[in-house]
């Protein structure tokens, strides 16, 4: 399986994004950051996997 390849406009916000996490000093701020990351990519998992199930029960 090919991996998903992520849009010109998507590369270019992920490059921005790294360098403001880059950038920051605060060390609660970062904390912060990791737990917003890790549950938007819980999320996204499992509004993946719900759209795979749907996709098969059809």
């Amino acid at each position: 399986m090919a991996p998903i390849e992520l849009t010109m406009a998507q590369t270019f916000e992920v490059e921005r994004l790294k360098r403001d996490i880059d950038a920051q000093n605060d060390p609660a701020a970062l904390r912060a950051l990791a737990k917003d990351l890790l549950k938007a990519w819980f999320s996204e998992k499992a509004s993946t996997n719900q759209a795979i199930q749907e996709q098969l029960k059809a």
